[in-house]
């Protein structure tokens, strides 16, 4: 990006950077310990994560407001201004993947509740994922890198895949055992929980990739989600995707 001749108008894009950094930061540390909590069904870390989502609302209260003020007074056009007209869109989805890490939380207290289940692995793996996805486009965002914020955009092909066995493997639980449902049906809605932050991540990537080039990325998402479709046999047990044409 060129420097502007107001050194004060370059000095507040550096801080709607900051902000958004910062506010990044705290939504990887919010998953982090969301998934932390579940795996050690640690109720207090769960409240924890749940409180910390008003400090990222606020900041995200905080970035809208600093770009409405920038948006009036500076007048911004080209890249400039799809820098900051970009700012309100990535601050929205890291809002609402922080929103997505307190429901995880939620339902960890929920999940603790009952007798303990043994959490598939898919879990941590997921979580990882999609924070390292989350890393890679707050870099590319940084580095205005949109090579860095399409590759991490295509992973999320990955978390689809992962969220699919899943899906498979916990209804196949509930139909073994009725005593299952409850705590799978928790733990189905903590997996789609992070599936849709990798989803929002994506959005983050395009956002990008905007940014950088002035044209939206032209490519179908890579969406493998096929949870829509999957049914279970009520004779063998066992969960698989039915034809996308049948009505």
């Amino acid at each position: 990006m060129t420097e502007h001749i107001a050194k004060s108008y370059d000095q507040e894009l550096d801080k709607l950077d900051k902000l958004l950094t910062q506010m990044g930061g705290m939504v990887e540390a919010q998953l982090t310990s969301a998934i932390s909590a579940l795996m050690k069904r640690d109720s207090e870390l769960a409240e924890t994560v749940i409180g910390a989502d008003l400090r990222i609302d606020a900041l995200n209260r905080e970035v809208d407001e600093y770009v409405v003020r920038m948006l009036a007074l500076r007048q911004p056009m080209a890249v400039d201004l799809r820098l900051i007209v970009a700012a309100l869109r990535i601050g929205g989805d890291l809002e609402r993947i922080g929103d997505y890490a307190k429901n995880v939380a939620k339902r960890t207290i929920a999940l603790n509740q009952v007798p303990a289940v043994r959490l598939t692995a898919s879990i941590p793996r997921m979580g990882r994922l999609v924070q390292s996805i989350i890393k890679d486009v707050l870099d590319a965002f940084i580095e205005r890198d949109a090579e860095k914020a399409h590759a991490a955009w295509a992973r999320d092909e990955e978390v689809d895949g992962m969220y699919n066995s899943l899906f498979r493997e916990l209804l196949t639980y509930m139909m073994e055992d009725p005593r299952n449902i409850t705590p799978c049906t928790h733990i189905l809605f903590i997996a789609k929980n992070i599936e849709r932050m990798g989803d929002h991540a994506t959005n983050i990537a395009e956002t990008i990739y905007f940014v950088v080039h002035g044209t939206p990325m032209l490519e179908t998402r890579p969406k493998s989600d096929t949870t829509s479709f999957t049914v279970v046999d009520p004779l063998t047990g066992t969960a698989n995707a039915v034809d996308k044409a049948v009505p």
